[in-house]
């Protein structure tokens, strides 16, 4: 859908499609977004709680602070009301964490459920993380492991490893609220979250939006557990649809195996922000975010966006 034309609406300042910044002050902007989608998990409560992180999390990819959420809620008529009392309740339970205001919501008849939430929330226009602003010399660190893609169809086939899937619940269900206000603390300005497109995918807008190119570590990706094992025998049609859309814009300059290979095209829940860090400042945000791993680096543009190594 095109844009309205107004000078208040910041389009080079958005990090995704989901999510729209409107201008209200020198130094106050909205963040917009929405988001909801089908349940990824068996348990309802968890799959409340994934909803709102994933929805909460373009906020977050901006360095902004999110402030209310509207509920949005599909689902047959005949559903059981304990399993839909679950999911609201979870959701609800995580956006209080957040600090984030629930002021209604609306729902609709469905023959699937689906949940999530439209947010609103606030940032400095002159330190927000935009996809925009990246600059050559800067290191890539990933807030969180790849793979809940791959888990999320293996758990549809009843294969997944117990192990696996709890690590992927507990990385979908968390925040990017510390990653994003250390970022900003730490003088990130290049910024985006992992989510549909997969890694590179959202990479790749990140190296064109600056004008560069951005050099992965196929062997320093941080990965869920099992999600390697997993990757060749339970790839959803999403990964295989990004890997054909995204695959040539990369260069292959290493060798990864093919089950790191896909994982680079995962498509993601609530995945985990793609930082592009100051050399500078590098080890001090490392130091307060230990759970960020540093996956390559920054260069000045080159034939293709992505340069895996």
């Amino acid at each position: 859908m095109p844009l309205q034309h107004d000078d208040r609406i910041l389009v080079d300042y958005r990090t995704s499609d989901d999510a729209g910044v409107y201008r209200i002050s020198e130094d106050r902007a909205l963040v917009q977004t929405v988001d909801f989608f089908t349940p990824i998990v068996d348990d309802p409560f968890l799959y409340g709680q994934i909803a709102a992180a994933n929805a909460l999390s373009d906020v977050y990819a901006m360095g902004g602070r999110p402030l209310t959420a509207l509920a949005i809620a599909a689902f047959p008529k005949d559903a059981e009301r304990d399993i839909l009392r679950n999911i609201f309740a979870g959701g609800l339970e995580k956006l209080r964490e957040a600090e984030v205001v629930l002021l209604g919501g609306h729902t609709v008849q469905d023959a699937e459920i689906k949940f999530g939430y439209a947010v609103t929330g606030l940032v400095d226009p002159e330190t927000m993380l935009t996809n925009a602003r990246g600059r050559a010399g800067e290191e890539l660190f990933l807030t969180k492991p790849l793979g809940t893609g791959v888990i999320a169809t293996a758990l549809k086939a009843g294969r997944a490893p117990e192990e696996a899937l709890a690590a992927s619940t507990l990385s979908m269900a968390t925040l990017n609220r510390s990653a994003a206000e250390a970022a900003v603390r730490h003088g990130v300005r290049c910024a985006t979250d992992i989510t549909g497109f997969g890694l590179v995918g959202h990479a790749a807008a990140v190296a064109r939006q600056s004008r560069l190119t951005l050099e992965i570590e196929a062997a320093a990706l941080p990965l869920l557990p099992r999600a390697k094992e997993l990757a060749p025998s339970f790839q959803a049609g999403g990964l295989k649809a990004n890997r054909r859309q995204f695959e040539p814009d990369v260069e292959y300059a290493g060798h990864p195996d093919e089950a790191t290979a896909a994982l680079l095209y995962d498509p993601q829940t609530s995945g985990g922000l793609l930082l592009l860090v100051p050399a500078e400042r590098s080890s001090a945000l490392r130091a307060e975010l230990p759970e960020a791993r540093r996956i390559g680096r920054t260069l000045p543009a080159g034939k293709r966006p992505i340069r895996i190594v």
